[in-house]
């Protein structure tokens, strides 16, 4: 024992000296002898502390605490090294306090254990977390071991429990916050769910409820524990919300409904807790609330939106409570205070809102709505106000929004609100009835059914259905539900009423009758809201005797159904429907039309659904061209819901107000917006005849043809309906379809149509006036589609027409023009001249005579009514240039009485100018070559029409175009100025960009005229003039020919035929390829120049160059007599015109036309007359003829005609004479091969040795001179063949092997080539038909794609299965035209070479002039049998 304690001596002292080492080791050297030391535990913790080694020194601590319990000494060494360790020891620290406190406890010191406890608060609030302050506070809370003994010395619980609280709330915010970041990134979260799921987490775990009760119940402070009973109010309805539906919901719903009671009960006036108390409740009827209540809300919440609501409706007509009574007034003394006026002023509230007005009412319950949308009750007391006011479009917003809140309010409360969402329905459905009726009624009728199936005796339901199926006409069902509402509730008059009339709409006047008379001695007709039920119950009554007794004289009668109505309006002021009765009385039976135009405007002002009222004032409106309004009154019509019935309803829609609108619209020229309205008519009205026809009419003007015609075309389907109920309506439709047909160019359906209207009503000036319209619109587009004869005959009619109709009325500027147009046609189809019909139109335009109209401009262009109105015959000859200046003068004083009458419209006068403009030009082009100059009087009158046209209109770009065309050659600086100004009004014109381009290229500037034309063709890529432009500048510019043509050819295939320019270019440069082309021709290249050549003398018969050029294709298609007969009249006219004229380009004509002719003529085998020919062709060619032919034209017309004499000579058995010929052709062409070759036919001919001598040495000096020339090749071939010159032969054959080798010569040559070739093989002396085998076998290896070779080849039959013949027609089939050359002959040969009885067939189809196609025939006809 001694030891021991000299052992705690020697720790002791060491501890002094701060040898905490060994302090450390004595000590446990110590406790390893003896464990129980207490107080070497003691030294041990003490100097393991100040060694900083915490965890030992609070082992060694622990461990004399166990042998000492109630020793403080080592319970505040534990606490010395807890408060070392800072926060991770709070929670050690609390238990080793709550240990020592006790010591202290039992040694009766308050003081050290109060020290104790501030230490660790203080030490828990500033070293540890939240959560460990929260958590020390319990040592000094009711329940804790010390509380009783340090009561008093530390804070009141209440205050304890604010600390706990406050640190909680901050705590769980936290930690919802953190959350919800946290989960929301994940994908697919949403918010809304993320919030609910983790508030639903940390509620579950949270104490916080029960923390504000203990606040409530601990506080002494009545304002903290109000301020926590308003927290655990809300804190319970968040918990509540977030709860999941269940049981446990139930009961926290419970317990917010008793916490918010309880807080009214005491009327403490927190505003959550007063809205749960009266919005939880969900009466059944409004009337089961507490008024009181209610009128304390609206006093603790005055600014409120429900206090608002509750103020408004509390005071107004249809209020279930009882009106609050005034308080009562203090008996005054001789003071007051400023205090007791304020509690006047507060008391007196509830008075001062019995003196609102019901507007003010309205609008201080329009203010709570817009602050209650969170509110139920408000919704409810809203919405039977609304009903009350008749405010049904509000109703049905706000009852909407209603059954939505319901919705949200069950979902987040789990009470069901069954009362509210049956009140709500009913006033929704009730709202839709009258809402845009019938328009909602389907939604209404839906929620009826739903209050029914839930509340089989509800009566606003039956009532509400009862309606729907009334406004359906439905009456017999309407009587069903009203009566079964009747049944529910007999007292009420409105039902009574409604059911009495239903019977009455259902036929049963007389019953219906007696039931609303019954219904007014009932109605108090003091009551405002019954007043109204009053005036509608006596215009029913009125009503029933209209229909009960429907003659003239009871309907008269104004003791009758018209006393009623009067009675109805002496009650109701403004009650719409009496109005609308009253007007028809005026109307139809008093015949007042002002009082029945003011019954009916009244009867619409009053309201939108008189339906009636608005259509007879659409009509009267209609009636006075008054647009605007019928547009007001039937777009009014048409908002009101009324026009179009419910889905499955009985009764018919209203089309009439669609109808009115798209006829304003139409009037107007909104043709989108009346299409659409006559879209929306004929969905209610499909067989509508006029609906049809407006919507045809207004496609029509927007440019939709196509739809035009089909809506006129249904239109035709129900005039037999029409025509039953008024004769005579239905020529419009026929009228506007001819329209549409003409302008999508169906000219002759149009005309047929025209002329059907005017068979039943001739005096129909517009359907005349269109009809001859159409009629010129026709021949114009038959001069454009090049048919000329079709564009005389509609030219003539427009004329027939226009006699009928000038006959009638002759001053119309439209039918002037059309004249003149009619006139201007011939002038572009000169064939038909003779069809003219002169003496029409002298008597035409003798109609009133108007001699003064003819003067315009008469001085400049020299116009009169002389040579149209002029009689006698003329020479045959003269005859088409006589018409031709009849026409062009006819149109020309067409156009001047245009202008005559249009004088009183500024834009028809302009457009008759430019008419007139045109005429003139169109006269000025029309002028024979001597007398066209570059000025002429029509030019000067066409420039003055156009620059008067500009003054009336200057801003339209057409005029300016018009000028610049006709100043291109007078005042090119005019001309660009014109054209400049119209592309300024209108830069997209294709026209004026190729004529600026045009005067360009007169002007030589290349460069400009290349950018206009370019810019037209991007205008309008298929305006043809463009891209003629295009090729006349690649003519100028590049020379390139090839270039030119495909330009040309592209401008004739999107030209009209009228456009002469494109076909004279087009022929031209085709006629310009076949010269430079050496290839043979195919026939199908010269088609389209033939025709468009054809047009043109159709068009222009006196255009001798084109005509000429005519006869030049004519000649290679070998249409020969057409042709000569052609050259045979240009030679007459030129002849004619030189023995006039002696002009010596006539001359030179007249010696080119006998040139050709004679050639024409040798080949139709008229030797003689082309001999004739020939020579007159040679003596006016030549060099001292007097003509104007250049030296090419002279070599190329003097060696046709040296070769053509001839050729004729020759035929005509003179070949001594053909010799002399044909030398001077070989001079003439400076040896051209193709002369030679004649020539040295002609020689071989002739038969003696010197000819034939001659004949070869041509020959052989042609190939030395021209070594590709085939022709001469091959003839000399065939003599030396003949002349069997083995020398000459093996020349020829080696020189035709090399050709036939080449892919220079044409497929023709290569068939000559072979067939010489094989000729020489024929007369071989080895084996003759192996050498023509192998000579035919070479061509088809070196040209397999060729029929000859195979033809060939199939005739030596050497090949049994035909396989020779086959490929023979293959390739023959692969080389027609377009692909090929191949002729019919050699078509028909291939067909024949295969034997069968089909290919021969079809060979004798395809070219029925070859013999070699019957033979095949016969042969395999008699191969068969």
């Amino acid at each position: 024992m001694s030891g021991a304690k000299a052992a705690l001596k020697a720790i002791g002292a060491a501890i002094k000296a701060q040898k905490y080492e060994d302090a450390v080791q004595q000590a446990q050297t110590l406790l390893a002898s003896d464990p129980k030391s207490y107080q070497a535990n003691i030294f041990l913790g003490f100097a393991l502390s100040k060694q900083n080694n915490y965890t030992d020194a609070e082992k060694a601590y622990d461990s004399a605490t166990k042998i000492k319990e109630s020793d403080p000494q080592a319970w505040q060494g534990l606490i010395q090294v807890y408060e070392k360790q800072g926060g991770e020891a709070v929670g050690r620290y609390q238990v080793a306090v709550l240990k020592l406190a006790a010591i202290y406890q039992a040694l009766d010191d308050k003081y050290k254990c109060q020290v104790l406890v501030d230490k660790f608060l203080s030490f828990a609030k500033t070293q540890g977390t939240r959560l460990h302050y929260k958590k020390s506070q319990e040592i000094i809370l009711p329940g804790s071991p010390i509380y009783d003994y340090l009561e008093g010395r530390v804070p009141h619980p209440a205050h304890t429990y604010q600390i706990i609280t406050q640190i909680t709330e901050f705590d769980e915010k936290e930690r919802i916050n953190k959350e919800i970041g946290e989960r929301r990134t994940r994908l697919g979260a949403k918010v809304g769910q993320v919030t609910l799921e983790v508030k639903r987490e940390v509620f579950k775990h949270s104490d916080l409820e029960d923390l504000y009760t203990k606040v409530i119940d601990w506080s002494n402070d009545d304002e903290i524990r109000r301020q926590y009973e308003e927290k655990l109010v809300q804190r319970c309805l968040d918990v509540m919300t977030a709860l999941p539906p269940g049981e446990e919901k139930s009961q926290k719903c419970a317990r917010v409904m008793k916490l918010a009671t309880d807080m009214v009960i005491i009327k403490h006036p927190y505003k959550l807790a007063w809205d749960i108390a009266i919005e939880w409740k969900d009466p059944e009827n409004i009337g089961d609330l507490d008024p009181n209540i209610l009128r304390e809300y609206y006093a603790f919440f005055p600014t409120s939106g429900l206090g608002q609501i509750l103020r408004g409706f509390m005071t107004c007509e249809i209020s279930p409570f009882p009106p609050s009574q005034p308080p009562s007034q203090p008996v005054e003394t001789g003071t007051t205070s400023d205090e007791s006026e304020d509690d006047d002023d507060e008391g007196g509230g509830v008075y001062l809102a019995e003196t609102f007005t019901a507007e003010d009412r309205l609008a201080l319950m329009l203010d709570g709505m817009s602050e209650s949308g969170r509110s139920i009750i408000a919704h409810r007391l809203m919405g039977e106000y609304y009903q009350f006011l008749e405010e049904y479009e509000g109703a049905v917003e706000l009852m909407r929004n209603g059954r939505r809140l319901i919705a949200e309010e069950r979902n987040k409360t789990g009470l069901k609100f069954e009362h509210s969402s049956e009140s709500i329905t009913a006033l929704f459905g009730t709202a839709l009835v009258f809402y845009q009726s019938p328009k909602n009624h389907p939604e209404a009728k839906a929620l009826f059914d739903e209050l029914l199936a839930r509340n089989p005796a509800s009566t606003p339901a039956l009532i509400g259905i009862g309606l729907i199926y009334e406004e359906e006409e439905d009456y017999p069902a309407a009587i069903d539900f009203l009566g079964r509402a009747l049944e529910r509730d007999p007292k009420n008059t409105r039902i009574k009423a409604e059911a009495g009339w239903v019977k009455a709409l259902n036929g049963d006047y007389a019953l219906g009758k007696m039931e609303l008379e019954e219904c007014l001695p009932l109605i108090d007709i003091k009551d405002s809201r019954m007043r109204d039920l009053y005036a509608q119950c006596q215009y029913r009554i009125g009503t029933c005797i209209w229909n009960i007794d429907t003659s003239k004289s009871a309907r008269k009668d104004r003791n009758g159904a018209y006393a009623y109505f009067l009675a109805a309006l002496k009650s109701n002021l403004n009650f719409a429907p009496a109005y609308t009765s009253l007007g028809i009385y005026y109307a139809d039976y008093a015949k007042d039309k002002k009082r029945s135009r003011k019954c009916f405007q009244k009867a619409f002002e009053l309201s939108a659904a008189e339906v009636e009222a608005a259509e007879r004032l659409a009509r009267i409106f209609s009636e006075q061209a008054e647009w605007e309004l019928v547009e007001a009154v039937a777009q009014r019509v048409v908002n009101s819901g009324k026009v179009r019935p419910a889905p499955g309803s009985k009764k018919k829609g209203i089309s009439w107000p669609f109808a009115a609108l798209g006829v304003s619209e139409l009037n107007r020229q909104d043709y989108a917006k009346s299409i659409v309205s006559f879209q929306h008519a004929l969905r209610i009205a499909p067989t509508d005849y006029h609906s049809w026809v407006g919507l045809g009419e207004s496609y029509h003007n927007s440019g939709r043809y196509i739809a035009a015609t089909r809506a006129f075309q249904h239109a035709e389907k129900f005039e037999h309906e029409i025509e039953q109920q008024k004769s005579g309506e239905t020529w419009f439709a026929k009228y506007m379809l001819a329209n549409v047909k003409r302008e999508l160019g169906d000219y002759d359906e149009a005309i047929e149509e025209y002329q059907s209207v005017l068979e039943g009503r001739p005096a129909e000036f517009g359907v005349s006036i269109a009809l001859i319209q159409a009629l010129v619109d026709s021949a114009w587009d038959g001069v454009d589609k090049g048919l000329f004869g079709h564009a005389a005959k509609r030219a003539t009619e427009t004329i027939d027409a226009a006699i009928k109709l000038a006959d009638s009325r002759a001053d119309v500027f439209n039918l002037w023009k059309a004249v003149g147009d009619a006139c201007s046609v011939f002038s572009w189809v000169q064939c038909y001249l003779s069809d003219f019909p002169a003496a029409k139109i002298k008597r035409l335009l003798q109609v009133k005579d108007h001699k003064d109209a003819f003067t315009v401009f008469a001085d400049v262009d020299g116009v009169g009514i002389d040579v149209v109105f002029a009689d006698g015959l003329f020479a045959k000859d003269e005859e088409d240039g006589v018409n031709l200046t009849r026409c062009l003068h006819g149109a020309i004083l067409a156009h001047k009485r245009a202008i005559y009458s249009s004088a009183d419209d500024v834009h028809a006068q302009a457009v008759a100018y430019y008419n007139l403009g045109w005429a003139e030009h169109r006269a000025h082009v029309c002028l024979g070559g001597r007398l066209k100059k570059k000025s002429t009087r029509y030019l000067k009158a066409a420039v003055r029409c156009f620059k008067r046209a500009i003054e009336l209109e200057a801003g339209n770009s057409e005029f300016w175009n018009a000028l610049g065309v006709v100043t291109s050659d007078l005042n090119p600086k005019v001309a660009q100025h014109s054209f400049v100004r119209s592309l300024f009004l209108n830069e997209r014109s294709a026209q004026t960009w190729t004529n600026l381009g045009t005067l360009y290229l007169l002007q030589n500037d290349l460069l400009l005229a290349n950018e206009a034309f370019t810019r037209a063709q991007s205008s309008d890529p298929d305006f043809a003039h463009a891209w003629i432009g295009q090729g006349l500048l690649a003519l100028l510019m590049t020379g390139d020919i090839n270039e030119a043509h495909l330009l040309f050819t592209h401008a004739v295939e999107i030209a009209e035929s009228s456009s002469l320019i494109a076909q004279q270019q087009y022929a031209q440069s085709t006629f310009d390829q076949i010269l430079a082309n050496s290839s043979a021709l195919n026939v199908t290249d010269l088609v389209q120049p033939l025709f468009a050549l054809n047009q043109l003398q159709s068009t222009v018969p006196s255009d001798l160059v084109y005509r000429h050029l005519s006869t030049l294709f004519l000649e290679r298609v070998d249409d020969v007599n057409p042709a000569v007969s052609r050259l045979s009249r240009i030679c007459s006219t030129v002849e004619a015109d030189y023995e006039v004229t002696e002009s010596p380009s006539s001359l030179s004509r007249f010696a080119l036309a006998k040139a050709d002719l004679a050639r024409l003529q040798l080949s139709t085998g008229a030797y003689t007359a082309a001999i004739d020919s020939g020579e007159t062709a040679l003596q006016l060619s030549a060099e001292d003829a007097g003509n104007e032919l250049s030296a090419e034209a002279r070599q190329k017309c003097r060696l046709s005609a040296h070769l053509t004499v001839g050729l004729a000579q020759y035929y005509n058995d003179e070949p001594e004479t053909a010799l002399e010929y044909f030398q001077p052709a070989l001079e003439e062409s400076a040896g051209n091969p193709d002369a030679v070759c004649l020539l040295a036919q002609v020689l071989w001919a002739k038969g003696t040795e010197e000819s034939r001598g001659k004949s070869r040495e041509l020959l052989f000096d042609c190939i030395e001179s021209h070594p590709d020339h085939v022709q001469s090749v091959l003839l000399l071939g065939i003599i030396a063949l003949l002349d069997q010159d083995t020398e000459s032969l093996e020349a020829v054959t080696s020189t035709l092997q090399e050709l036939r080798a080449t892919h220079t010569i044409t497929e023709r040559e290569q068939e000559h080539v072979s067939e010489v070739l094989r000729a020489i093989a024929a007369f071989s002396e080895d084996d003759p038909e192996q050498a023509m085998l192998s000579e035919i076998q070479t061509d088809v290896f070196l040209h397999p794609q060729q029929t000859h070779g195979w033809g060939r080849l199939a005739e030596l039959s050497w090949d049994d299965n035909g396989y020779a013949a086959d490929m023979a027609l293959n390739t023959a089939i692969k080389a027609v035209p377009p692909h090929g050359e191949l002729a019919a002959e050699d078509l028909s040969r291939a067909f024949a070479g295969t034997g069968k009885v089909g290919d021969a067939q079809k060979a004798v189809m395809f070219s029925p002039w070859e013999r070699s196609g019957w033979v095949a025939l016969d042969g395999a006809l008699v191969t068969a049998e």
